[in-house]
């Protein structure tokens, strides 16, 4: 390994350079070699004073605690370890080793100062405990006084709410009986009361194993069930946000470091199991109301599944499959219309679809799959029954469920002998319901291509009949809407249109007739909006309901609603609309040999074209497409897919193709909407959404486009767009966006840096491409006033102030602005750097000299302020360098020059320029003859 000093030299080295984590392993190796104790102190100090600078503050606390225990009078490890217990909140512990450092030195300004600094916290933390102590208490007396008026009950909720958010304050509800007394609340059975306590209960469990395992032990299991089961849609919410912190403090949500306490906070999987058998055994329970179950259901969505494919237990997934399949399928089956239902809300049967594809989707192997195909196959089996038509249409909505979950799996069972032949007869019965299940069923089903053309041929005609004989408009609309789906089996390609010319237009035009009518409830014209979804891969079809504005308007409507059972058909109509979805590339040469060997080639409809997409997506706007797409990103629900967040990312990228429009899309919320889609969803999505941010950015203020702390959420989406595996456009727009964020403020600048932007950017200026190649230097132009960024250029051992001085000698004007602007700045504010110009590149002088002699006065500007920075840069030998070149005539020349407006700027720089060589006593006043 080496020897453990020369270790201990190198880690020096390396941290004097700030290369920490190097740094860290020099020490680490000294520490394995070295025998000797008082050498082993001094490296445990060392490696302390690294893990002060990671922030790892546990482990400095750790290695200076080594060190002290070999010499309680080290007074760096203990005031490293003054400083570690400082940042983990232990500021007593802290108080008494600065206090030891201040008696080992009494003159130490540094040392008596933290003395007063901690002394001060600790009192000003006393005092803020014993007031909170007083005023929990205050506010519970306020909540469970029945003569209080309301307004002092509501304030005394929010403020209780609002405390239970800081640690600090958790702490004091928890330790001031705050648990029983919050249960009082939810035993008053008035709805705001129960609300209160739930949120404060979530605040409480956040971030925090312990607190979290012991107010679920308190509270109970069954209880928190008891109130998501209520009837009411807030309080559904705020239960079902209560498990969710629980579920995420004890399966690793809580980051603090308990150390020797770690093996008194107990395994939570005990836990965790009962929680995932009490939401089982809610989403089949008909005491539960639907809010309640929506809720179970979005909550099984959100934690059994795994979130990344990559971790190899999904034991959640096979224990959910086997005790709650069933379950689920069993809120799939349930039709409304008839009697003994479950309670159920109109998204419900949806969310349920959701977690069934989920949980299919994560199995890893046949068996697995084969499993789960067969406890759906026995479930139908069981409820198909000839002589109970009620049973048999609880199977088939069962298949829809399935349906539209995983498809694979209703789809075998579709094909299994008897279902098709049932769900035909059905649509000949006499009942109404038995109609409607069956058409929807029937719909579900030609989801494929393959079955659509097999239901072409055997489904049409029976569709049709149902369409003109029954008097019913919600069956009489479904069958218009499998008539829709049949028609545009062939998607966009005009040359496999299935129904005759016009055919598909007269069924958009009945189909938007009904979404515009208010007589109709929203349940039924929801299936309006299906419709347009299939038809609308016809450009005749897009272009006639874009020039509808009534029945665009009643579509943003609805997609607004309640009802989010809708949000996939809206985005599939407006992706349609846009053409935003993806298109395959046509190479003339392979479609004539396609037509020479006589194979089909997709033909595009000649409305698909640019100048018809662009009039549709400024009608979209005109009539307020990005408020309803705003709504439904909000939508808090598994109803909204990473599949339908990809396609709400791709119609906003198609809607902010014009500069012109992003203004209009901002006005309307879009800025905002766009964040959660760049975060979260399919990759794809993620990136569609990232380059609609940058396009938006680059062109907005950020105080507008993203108002409030969101601004910092939308650095990370630019910021991967920046990478190599992208596409020029989307490096060239990320660019553009993060240089108008980086000359915002500050705190945006530190965050590109947090997240690694520095080294893309940096990349991105060597580019070929001069787009990018300018867009990246006035990103780096724009960051250079950052302290983290000044530093990183001070550093050795790196080409970065190179690459800036030699693109402020490129022939592009543009390039050489930001170039010479960024060099302008960081030497006025780092002097040091001065200097190291003259060391990177023997090409400085020369560079210099054509800047200060360019035509263009913003060049010549910055070129005249870059050497005044040299000549205050409080390097003698430099200044005199300079003024002995060339430089000191330019300067006279320019400097003589006679005022003028336009070349204003350089000409009194380089006034100030020979000012300051004169007082450096490089050059002698000038005077003139008597």
């Amino acid at each position: 390994m080496g020897d453990p000093i020369q270790l201990k030299d190198e880690g020096n080295k390396y941290f004097q350079s700030g290369d920490i984590d190097k740094a860290i392993e020099c020490y680490t190796n000294a520490l394995k070699e070295c025998t000797d104790k008082k050498v082993q102190a001094v490296i445990y100090r060392n490696r302390s004073a690294c893990y002060l600078k990671k922030e790892s503050y546990a482990n400095a606390v750790s290695d200076a605690s080594k060190a002290i225990d070999e010499n309680a009078s080290d007074i760096k490890a203990l005031y490293r370890r003054c400083q570690a217990l400082e940042k983990l909140e232990k500021l007593d512990m802290a108080f008494k080793d600065v206090q030891r450092c201040a008696t080992l030195e009494p003159k130490n300004k540094t040392f008596l100062e933290t003395l007063r600094r901690l002394g001060g916290e600790i009192q000003a933390k006393l005092k803020t405990t014993f007031s909170t102590d007083s005023r929990v208490q205050n506010m519970f007396d306020i909540l469970l006084d029945e003569e209080m008026d309301k307004e002092k009950k509501e304030k005394a909720a929010n403020n209780l709410i609002v405390l239970s958010r800081d640690d600090a304050g958790a702490e004091r509800i928890f330790e001031n009986n705050g648990v029983p007394l919050l249960l009082n609340m939810v035993e008053t059975g008035k709805p705001e009361m129960i609300l209160a306590a739930v949120w404060t209960l979530s605040g409480m469990c956040t971030g925090h194993k312990a607190r979290a395992m012991a107010i679920l032990n308190m509270v109970g299991v069954d209880k928190i069930c008891s109130i998501m089961a209520l009837d009411n849609e807030e309080i559904a919410l705020g239960a079902c946000n209560l498990f969710q912190c629980i579920n995420d403090s004890l399966t690793g949500g809580d980051s603090r470091d308990y150390g020797k306490e770690a093996s008194l906070v107990l395994d939570a999987s005990k836990d965790l199991k009962t929680i995932l058998l009490a939401l089982l055994e809610m989403i089949a329970s008909k005491k539960v109301s639907g809010h309640g179950r929506d809720q179970a259901l979005n909550l099984l969505t959100r934690n059994v599944p795994r979130k990344d494919k990559k971790e190899k237990d999904h034991s959640k997934t096979l224990f959910t499959i086997d005790h709650g399949l069933k379950k689920i399928l069993k809120v799939c089956g349930q039709v409304s219309e008839l009697p003994d239902q479950l309670p159920l809300t109109e998204n419900s049967q949806l969310i349920a679809s959701v977690l069934l594809n989920k949980l299919y989707d994560d199995l890893k192997c046949d068996p697995e799959r084969a499993n789960f195909r067969e406890i759906c196959d026995e479930y139908i089996k069981s409820k198909i029954d000839p002589n109970n038509m009620d049973k048999t249409l609880h199977a088939i909505n069962a298949i829809s469920g399935l349906l539209q979950g995983p498809f694979d799996v209703g789809n075998s069972l579709v094909g299994q002998q008897g279902v098709m032949e049932m769900m035909v007869a059905l649509c000949s019965s006499e009942r109404d319901v038995d109609q409607m299940v069956a058409v929807e069923a029937l719909i579900h089903a030609s989801t494929k291509m393959s079955r659509a053309s097999f239901f072409i041929t055997n489904g049409v005609s029976l569709l049709k009949d149902i369409y003109k004989k029954t008097k019913n408009e919600k069956i009489k609309i479904r069958a218009l809407v499998g008539l829709c789906k049949l028609g545009s089996a062939g998607g966009d390609d005009y040359s496999l249109r299935q129904f005759a010319e016009g055919s598909t237009e007269k069924l958009a035009k009945q189909c938007r007739k009904w979404l515009c009518n208010p007589q109709i409830d929203s349940k039924t014209r929801k299936w309006a909006i299906e419709g347009l979804a299939y038809l609308t891969n016809d450009a005749d079809v897009k272009d006639d309901f874009v020039e509808d504005e009534f029945a665009m308007k009643a579509m943003f409507e609805l997609a607004k609603s309640r009802d989010k059972t809708i949000l996939y058909a809206v985005a599939c109509t407006l992706v349609n609309c846009t053409n935003s979805y993806d298109k395959k590339e046509i190479i003339p040469e392979l479609v004539q040999l396609a037509k020479f060997s006589k194979q089909h080639v997709p033909e595009q409809h000649p409305k698909d074209k640019k100048d018809f997409i662009e009039k549709r997506v400024k009608r979209l706007l005109k009539a307020g497409v990005t408020s309803a797409l705003a709504v439904m990103v909000k939508a808090d629900t598994a109803i909204l897919t990473d599949q339908t967040k990809e396609m709400l990312a791709r119609v906003f990228l198609a809607l902010a193709e014009d500069p012109k429009d992003r203004g209009t899309i901002v006005a309307q919320g879009g800025g905002k909407a766009l964040i959660p889609l760049a975060l979260e969803g399919t990759e794809k999505g993620k990136v569609k959404a990232s380059y609609a941010l940058a396009k938006i950015a680059s062109v907005s203020n950020p105080e507008i486009a993203f108002p409030g702390e969101r601004v910092y959420e939308v650095i990370r989406p630019l910021v991967s767009l920046l990478h190599t595996d992208k596409e020029g456009a989307e490096n060239y727009e990320a660019l553009r966006g993060l240089t108008n964020l980086a000359g915002f403020s500050e705190k945006l600048r530190t965050k590109m840096v947090k997240e690694k932007a520095l080294p893309e950017i940096e990349n991105h200026m060597f580019e070929e491409n001069e787009r990018i190649r300018l867009a990246a230097t006035e990103c780096m132009c724009n960051l250079v006033t950052c302290k983290e960024v000044q530093a990183r250029y001070l550093e050795d051992g790196n080409d970065k102030l190179k690459l800036l001085i030699l693109l402020c000698g490129e022939d592009d004007e543009k390039l050489q602005i930001a170039a010479a602007g960024g060099l302008a700045m960081i030497t006025a504010s780092e002097k040091k750097l001065c200097t190291k110009m003259t060391r990177v590149t023997a090409q400085w002088l020369e560079i210099l000299q054509r800047l200060c002699l360019h035509t263009n006065p913003g060049i010549q500007h910055r070129g005249l302020v870059i050497v005044y920075n040299m000549l205050n840069s409080d390097d003698a030998e430099l200044a005199k360098k300079l003024i002995e070149s060339e430089m000191l005539e330019i300067l006279s020349v320019i400097g003589k020059a006679e005022d003028n407006p336009k070349r204003q700027n350089p000409i009194d720089v380089a006034r100030t320029c020979l000012v300051k060589a004169m007082d450096l006593g490089l050059i002698k006043p000038f005077t003139s003859p008597s």
